[in-house]
C-alpha cells in the first residue's frame, strides 16, 4: 500500500552536487531547512537525453525567480557527479544545458529517487518529479510524469507562490 507524501516530513537527504560554479560539492534537505529556505527538487531520468536539457535550461534561466521566493532548485538523477560535471559543459547550441544556476545532485545509491516514490527499479533512473519542500521540513506539493513529458516552470512558481501564501488547515 502506497503512503501519502504529502503533510508529512520530507525524507531527509545528502548528496554529492555539481554546483553551478561546477565545482564538486554536496547538497541536503537539512542545510535548507537551516537557512528557512525552500526545497524545490527536480527529478529527472538521466542526462545526454532528449529532453532534458530544455526542461533544465528553463528552470536555470528562471533561477532569479525561485531565489526571490526564498527556494533552493535541485536537479536530481542517478548520474554520476563526473557525467552531470560533463554534461553541464556541453553548449545549449549542441543539446546540453551549457551550464545551471542550481545544482546536480547525485543519486548513485538509488535511495533518495526510492524514498520519494520515483525510481523505476528495473531501469535505475528516476522519473520526472518535482516535490516542493517547506523550510520546516514538510512535504507540501509534488507531482510525476513519465520520462518523457516535461514540466510547466509557471506552474512552478505559481505553486510556490501559492503554498507561501496560504494558510495550514485547521487540525480537526
Amino acid at each position: 500500500m502506497v503512503e501519502r507524501m504529502i503533510g508529512n516530513p520530507a525524507p531527509r537527504f545528502e548528496m554529492k552536487a555539481v554546483l553551478p560554479s561546477r565545482e564538486f560539492g554536496t547538497v541536503s534537505l537539512e542545510e535548507n531547512m537551516k537557512k528557512g529556505r525552500w526545497t524545490v527538487l527536480i527529478f529527472y531520468p538521466m542526462n545526454f537525453s532528449q529532453s532534458s536539457p530544455a526542461e533544465l535550461t528553463a528552470f536555470s534561466d528562471r533561477q532569479v525567480e525561485f531565489a526571490e521566493l526564498n527556494a533552493e532548485v535541485i536537479g536530481i538523477s542517478t548520474d554520476t557527479v563526473h557525467a552531470h560535471l560533463a554534461w553541464v559543459g556541453i553548449a545549449r547550441k549542441n543539446n546540453g544545458p551549457g551550464g545551471l544556476n542550481f545544482p546536480l545532485a547525485s543519486d548513485r545509491k538509488l535511495a533518495v529517487s526510492r524514498d520519494y516514490g520515483m525510481l523505476i527499479e528495473e531501469e535505475g533512473i528516476a522519473l520526472r518529479g518535482l516535490f516542493i519542500i517547506s523550510p520546516e521540513g514538510e512535504l507540501r506539493y509534488q507531482t510525476a510524469f513519465r520520462e518523457d513529458i516535461g514540466r510547466d516552470i509557471d506552474e512552478t512558481l505559481r505553486v510556490l507562490q501559492g503554498l507561501q501564501m496560504g494558510g495550514r488547515r485547521a487540525a480537526n
